[in-house]
């Protein structure tokens, strides 16, 4: 199935019904008086998070939803019937955002999680409202107001535990082949990956993670350049990011070095929390360069860029070193979690 991760939708709620102008009238009792009934509330629009669904591609053939209308009010008092409400399935991750304000309403991240984005309209009161000592006949009634009418934008984020970070052919794709079951396409030019996949990385029987192979970043992409924006939005639910480096790049204009100081001046654009985040360097085709060059080389570019967080020097085609960060990644979320245990722990006590 094709790979959709942005979609614009109108959602109307239903219009209130109409209060009803009515008066009893039966044989054995002359003076009736008002029985006109109020009108039914209009139905909301909801969307609700689906983990069966992986992507927004519905949306490019259906763009307008509506919930029912509120019944109109009758006589012998009969509140009109509540509209029905609309319900519209999105995948699990999807951020809703309103395109005239540019608002994000809400973020759908739980399976079954629900969210309101438009409210019906409510139902106009019937005569039988108006009905006072000084008023015994009124003829008025209020008419439903109508319900909300929005444009919204929904935007999906995979939802993963690592994000990887690199220029178009950093072997991003090669990396997540080699750690996951996830087969992303590979090829010897630029932009292969157009859109994210997901690989689950097992370590033992309840030890795994989720990583997110994303479309290659170049210089610009905060401003759209490239897949810009389209990539750098996944990033932003990782909780670890790795950033793949070309050891041995084939365009010598550019270096390792200024590749991960261009992606840093991207990330800081984007979202500047973005390069505060967990992010270990991965020094990758270690395999085309000679076994006693590629610690010399990664630790004199590690040293120019004044590097702190861990970083390794694997093969990602080869699989050499590639299990290594992966234990590494787990033994980092594993420390996280008894992190959480423990504060949750000292609140309790």
């Amino acid at each position: 199935m094709k790979f959709v991760d942005e979609a614009e939708i109108t959602v109307h709620a239903g219009n209130g019904g109409n209060g009803c102008v009515s008066f009893r009238r039966e044989k054995s009792i002359p003076f009736g008086g008002p029985d006109g009934g109020n009108g039914g509330d209009g139905g909301d629009v909801w969307l609700i998070a689906d983990e069966g669904l992986n992507t927004l591609v519905d949306f490019r053939h259906e763009r307008i939803f509506r919930a029912q209308r509120g019944e109109n009010g009758m006589g012998r008092q009969m509140a009109g019937k509540r509209g029905e409400d609309w319900t519209i399935r999105v995948p699990v991750g999807t951020a809703v955002i309103n395109v005239d304000t540019e608002e994000t309403i809400g973020d759908l991240i739980h399976h079954g999680q629900r969210l309101k984005v438009a409210v019906g309209g409510h139902g106009g009161a019937g005569n039988t409202v108006f009905k006072s000592s000084t008023n015994r006949t009124p003829r008025k009634a209020v008419p439903g107001t109508p319900g909300e009418v929005r444009e919204l934008r929904l935007e999906l984020k995979v939802l993963a535990d690592v994000g990887l970070l690199g220029f178009p052919n950093a072997g991003k794709s090669t990396f997540i082949r080699a750690v996951s079951a996830a087969t992303p396409r590979v090829a010897d030019y630029p932009f292969t990956t157009l859109q994210p996949h997901l690989g689950v990385v097992r370590i033992g029987t309840d030890q795994s993670f989720v990583i997110a192979d994303i479309p290659g970043l170049i210089e610009g992409a905060a401003e759209g350049a490239g897949l810009g924006i389209q990539f750098l939005k996944h990033v932003s639910r990782t909780r670890l990011l790795l950033h793949l480096v070309d050891m041995a790049p084939l365009d010598e204009d550019i270096s390792p070095v200024e590749q991960v100081r261009a992606i840093e001046e991207e990330l800081e654009k984007f979202d500047p929390e973005l390069l505060h985040r967990p992010r270990w360097l991965v020094f990758n085709k270690a395999d085309l360069l000679p076994e006693e060059d590629r610690q010399k080389l990664a630790k004199a570019l590690v040293r120019k860029l004044k590097w702190k967080a861990p970083w390794f020097v694997v093969s990602a085609l080869a699989r050499e070193g590639t299990w290594n960060v992966c234990l590494k990644i787990q033994d980092f979320f594993d420390s996280l979690k008894a992190e959480a245990a423990e504060s949750l722990h000292s609140e309790d006590a």
